[in-house]
């Protein structure tokens, strides 16, 4: 049986404002915990901590070489793949999705269309906070967060007075549906399926990859930590979906069910060298990450990170001003159809 060790970095449950940790992200390597000793040995011999972690390791630059050399032999050797995404980017994604998509779908309009949905995003991101303010923008969010979370009316209301309050500045028409109080996007909003946890996301756009590149049934082995608790609910729940359904979601990917995943396994990451090597590997492009965008001093270790991956490698969920190149990706894109198929499996 082949065995896939993930790890993650970066969750925060339903806060994709969290300042501290912007980016969310997950690894994954297809190796037998033989192998995965024979790597650590070779590249850490002298390792004194029984765990081996990126957040230590990459403070001290004798650490560096060796830490993008096991980066490289493991996403060239042993199908090492990360995906990343930007929270705030994927949070304004959810709002756009739960407050202002149902407004278009009773109209008989596809709001999804060829990924305009991401485009749209990506120009939130870019460009609310120059005809907002940044702290319109933050407010905003953070509303609609808090509204998904609690489902209040008090927060509810809270939210759609805030939209209210921008109403006739740039990119304000976007708020539409919200600001007439559309009853269509707030049932969305208040109904229990709706929430800002990336976690379903991250862990169904890595299990995809996945799939596409192995061709025979496999096992994950993960972490126990109190974060992939989450992870392991969905990925048990993910071996249950018995339906033999297929959807498109992007122009080189689809996702089908049932998957090859056959069995999960939460193990101690210090008794597993699988788990800390998967570690690495998320821990070095969420540094890059944090560096690309200012947020810790760049050097020489965290600027060659990117280098080390191949298109094959690496996933993303990152705002973009190219529309055109989102548009082909995404043209004909089910991800959404598959992601309420998903949500119905889980309720």
């Amino acid at each position: 049986m082949v065995t896939i060790h993930i790890d993650e970095s970066g969750y925060t449950g339903v806060d994709l404002l969290n300042r501290d940790q912007p980016f969310q992200g997950a690894s994954s390597l297809r190796i037998d915990e033989e192998s995965a000793k024979s790597l650590v040995d070779r590249f850490f011999p002298r390792r004194k901590s029984i765990e081996l972690k990126h957040k230590k390791l990459s403070k001290r630059k004798s650490n560096w070489d060796k830490l993008l050399e096991i980066q490289k032999v493991v996403l060239e050797e042993f199908m090492g793949f990360t995906y990343v995404c930007n929270k705030k980017y994927l949070l304004i994604l959810r709002f756009l999705d739960t407050c202002i998509e149902p407004f278009f779908y009773d109209r008989g309009m596809d709001f999804f269309e060829n990924g305009q949905n991401y485009a749209l995003a990506s120009l939130m991101y870019y460009t609310a906070s120059t005809f907002w303010g940044e702290e319109e923008l933050e407010n905003l969010l953070y509303l609609y967060q808090r509204a998904s979370k609690t489902k209040l009316d008090v927060n509810v209301q809270a939210l759609i007075e805030k939209a209210k309050s921008l109403k006739g500045r740039k990119l304000s028409e976007n708020l539409i549906p919200l600001i007439i109080e559309d009853r269509s996007c707030i049932r969305e909003l208040k109904h229990s399926h709706t929430n800002t946890d990336a976690a379903l996301i991250v862990l169904l756009s890595l299990i995809n990859h996945i799939e596409k590149h192995l061709d025979q049934e496999y096992t994950i082995v993960h972490d126990k930590s109190k974060n992939l608790l989450t992870y392991n609910s969905f990925l048990n729940k993910f071996i249950n979906i018995e339906d033999e359904v297929s959807f498109k979601l992007t122009a080189e990917t689809q996702l089908n069910f049932p998957l090859k995943l056959v069995s999960v396994e939460q193990v101690d990451s210090k008794s597993s060298y699988g788990i800390q090597i998967a570690d690495l590997l998320v821990g070095g492009m969420i540094e890059h990450c944090m560096a690309l965008y200012g947020l810790v001093k760049k050097n020489e270790y965290n600027q060659s990170v990117l280098g080390l991956y191949s298109d094959t490698n690496l996933l993303h969920m990152l705002p973009s001003l190219d529309f055109e190149e989102s548009k082909n990706y995404r043209e004909g894109s089910e991800s959404f159809k598959a992601i309420d198929f998903i949500a119905s499996k889980f309720s």
